[in-house]
């Protein structure tokens, strides 16, 4: 250097000696590393004074949902976690190293604070990864550690598919009371800007908020940060394989009602409906944790089985009245102004109200021809044959009580119908309402 010129790792070098910097500050960067660590312990808060409190701040970066289990309760999320804080001991001036002012060495050879995820679910604690730390000549140390956490969540699945949920993850010193070492946030909530979007949950924040709480084993305060997870489940996958499906199903119950009494598939098709809201009830059981909150689809599904064991059940009792035979009753006066009068037009069914004219009108007929049959007999006096006469009276008895008996036959149907018309449309309001009950809570 006498001849004036600059040092070759100076600020104007030449590519030619950009290996001999690199080299002198490796020798430095190695003088820097036996100078610091030559009396440095890991083991112990790097304070110059006991008394003194060292200050960590906490910033999270959430990167990926991996799972949500609901049964189980526990969260699995992916995290970026940067520590910072300073070190007393592990300062140094750049100018005696050649300008170095960072280096970044393995994060064991360093004080690292004991910060623990609390409500860790993890069973092995062995979900952080070992990475280097950043030294900076003023003494700060800052760790960067990405992490798969497995954390208890309390979820809350009363509306589920259309439920939000909050999880919380709590992080603080196990060991470290406030006195000794004090959590800040580096950021008022979690870093989101590099989350890989997940198929299932939308997120919606994620809030930190600063807590110091006295345990009752120790007088001494405790702080931790919390981040708050809100997350809402995006619900047309089960909008379009659980609730859709179990609409459509619902929707056959009442058309149960509308089914020809005669084709015999009335009471399976009830039965084949139960059977299909069961297999979906299962399906929506397995992934819900045994609670006392019971899913906003499982009511739904619980309502809709009601609805179509109810109406199997009416299904019988009215095609008992259908087939009702010779022996029966005939219909009683309430039944007939209420039933085939009152409900008949109530339910559109006027055919029915017209055939019940028709065949009061066909009996009286037939009644005023009786007599009129017994009268002609009656003036045949010259008749030399008896027997002829009494031939003649008993057929027009039993033609009369065969008439009657096929009106009645007939009335009792007529009020089954009337009644599985009634059924159907009051089953189709009911479906409906629930349907728009349910959404309605959803939304």
């Amino acid at each position: 250097h006498r001849s004036g010129m600059k040092p070759p790792c100076s600020g104007s070098v030449l590519l030619f000696f950009l290996p001999v910097c690199l080299a002198a500050q490796g020798r430095y960067a190695q003088k820097l590393m036996t100078d610091l660590f030559s009396n440095y312990t890991n083991a112990l808060r790097p304070v110059e004074d006991t008394d003194h409190i060292i200050n960590v701040t906490l910033q999270i970066t959430l990167s990926q949902i991996i799972d949500m289990d609901e049964r189980n309760q526990i969260l699995t999320t992916y995290l970026w976690v940067r520590q910072v804080w300073m070190d007393a001991f592990l300062t140094w001036k750049k100018e005696d190293y050649d300008g170095l002012d960072t280096i970044r060495i393995p994060s064991s050879y360093v004080w690292r604070p004991d910060i623990v995820l609390y409500n860790s679910a993890d069973d092995e604690f062995s979900s952080s990864m070992e990475t280097n730390v950043v030294l900076r000549n003023d003494g700060q140390v800052m760790w960067d550690q990405p992490a798969i956490t497995k954390s208890s969540c309390s979820v809350d699945v009363a509306f589920f598919p259309f439920d939000v949920q909050e999880c919380h993850l709590t992080f603080g010193s196990w060991t470290h009371n406030g006195n000794q070492m004090d959590l800040f946030n580096a950021l008022d909530s979690a870093d989101l800007a590099d989350f890989v979007p997940n198929v299932e949950w939308e997120v919606l924040g994620m809030p930190a908020k600063k807590n110091v709480i006295l345990y009752g084993c120790c007088s001494d305060p405790y702080p931790d940060i919390t981040f708050t997870l809100h997350l809402k489940r995006r619900a047309s996958f089960y909008i379009f394989n659980l609730l859709i499906p179990c609409m459509m199903i619902s929707f056959l119950a009442p058309l149960g009602f509308y089914l020809p009494a005669d084709s015999g598939e009335k009471v399976s098709l009830g039965v084949t409906v139960l059977l299909a809201l069961t297999v979906f009830q299962l399906l929506v059981a397995e992934s819900m944790p045994p609670s006392e909150s019971v899913p906003l689809i499982g009511k739904y599904y619980i309502a809709t089985m009601t609805m179509v064991t109810a109406s199997t059940a009416l299904t019988i009792f009215i095609m008992n009245i259908h087939h009702c035979g010779p022996e029966a009753r005939p219909v009683p006066q309430w039944a007939e102004r209420f039933v085939l009068n009152y409900l008949a037009r109530v339910c559109f069914v006027y055919e029915v109200g017209e055939n019940c004219l028709g065949g009061k009108q066909t009996l009286s007929q037939g009644e005023s021809e009786a007599p009129s049959a017994n009268g002609g007999s009656a003036k045949g006096t010259n008749w030399e044959h008896q027997g002829v006469h009494r031939d003649i009276e008993y057929i027009a008895s039993s033609y009369q009580e065969q008439r009657a008996t096929q009106l009645r036959v007939g009335e009792w149907r007529k009020v089954a119908k009337v009644m599985d018309r009634f059924f159907m449309w009051l089953f189709f309001i009911m479906v409906v309402f629930t349907s728009i009950l349910i959404l309605g809570k959803a939304i």
